[in-house]
């Protein structure tokens, strides 16, 4: 697909940069279920871009709108990875300013720069210098006991000197210390407010919310006050939630792919990826919530969990799990 409006039309709903889960794959099949949604690679650091071994930037076409997720602190080697995300196609390129990981501190990105706003603010400078692409940034309200609200407006106010007018706010602060990612996604309480009334005091910037977000009344209530709703494991886990995006979020009219047609759709792109030498379970892991909440589908899961990995596994294998679901 093509990108056919401003890229703000597509924020109104994206699905969250996740390691581990937004590969390209998943993308795909995502993208069959909504033509809207605004999709996010997982975070992909400087450092393998400019130094791994592999592509770290490939994607199917058919995945646009999409955005990538970059992790790293110095100016030159992002700007250089954002020169090379524009001559790929991407069209956006987000810093990640919200990561607590270990590995990621060590590396002084993700949520530990909230503490250093210009370097921030020099970071996304110089990839607005070589691209004319949106650079936008991801965030969280605050880090450790910087947690107020001029803390959050100072960090805003630095970054969006540069001109960057998109930030994705994580409505929880992180823990640096004590806390594993995992527990930063669930422990540190929500503070929606606060993130509404960033909106209300920075009236011009394009604000969406992240953080707890799993049902479309979630979304209408956020959308009241804010510009966007990014959603994070939701997604990946209840995928099926997605095929009413489009309708209920930006109004058009047409048909709810049934959860059947979804596998349809998917059967020809996991036969290409088999003949490039690729296994099925590199796609199937990312359909097995597919089902969640039908009657059979937790047979579905099993069938694909315990088959997809398998040597010669190939598109059978989904139709099995298909059929699986309509057993007594």
């Amino acid at each position: 697909m093509s990108v056919k409006q401003p890229l703000n039309h597509y924020r109104r709903f994206s699905i969250a940069p996740m390691l581990e889960w937004t590969d390209r794959h998943y993308r795909y099949f995502a993208r069959l279920m909504s033509s809207q949604t605004l999709l996010y690679t997982e975070m992909v650091t400087t450092g393998a871009i400019l130094f791994g071994k592999g592509d770290y930037l490939s994607y199917n076409e058919e995945e646009h709108p999409l955005a990538l997720q970059l992790g790293g602190s110095d100016p030159l080697a992002l700007a250089q990875c954002a020169k090379i995300a524009a001559e790929r196609g991407y069209d956006e390129v987000n810093l990640n300013v919200g990561c607590p990981s270990d590995r990621v501190q060590n590396g002084r990105f993700g949520a530990c720069l909230m503490a250093e706003p210009q370097l921030v603010a020099d970071c996304v400078k110089a990839m607005q210098d070589v691209v004319d692409i949106p650079v936008t940034v991801k965030t969280r309200i605050g880090i450790d006991e910087q947690d107020s609200y001029p803390f959050l407006t100072d960090f805003i106010d630095t970054v969006s000197a540069t001109g960057c007018d998109t930030f994705i706010i994580h409505a929880r602060k992180a823990w640096l210390n004590g806390l594993s990612p995992k527990e930063n996604r669930e422990i540190p309480p929500l503070d929606y407010p606060r993130v509404y009334q960033l909106k209300q005091d920075y009236s011009a910037l394009n604000i969406s919310i992240n953080g707890g977000v799993k049902t479309f009344d979630d979304m209408a209530t956020h959308l009241e006050h804010l510009d966007g709703v990014m959603v994070g494991r939701e997604a990946y886990q209840n995928p099926y939630m997605l095929a009413e995006v489009d309708q209920r979020l930006y109004g058009m009219e047409k048909a709810v792919l049934s959860r059947d047609a979804v596998v349809d759709l998917m059967l020809p792109y996991i036969e290409r990826h088999l003949q490039q030498g690729g296994r099925l379970n590199h796609i199937t892991r990312h359909m097995t919530g597919l089902y969640q909440g039908v009657a059979g589908g937790r047979r579905w899961r099993r069938y694909l969990s315990e088959n997809a990995h398998k040597a010669g596994a190939d598109c059978e294998v989904v139709l099995a799990a298909r059929a699986s679901i309509q057993q007594a």
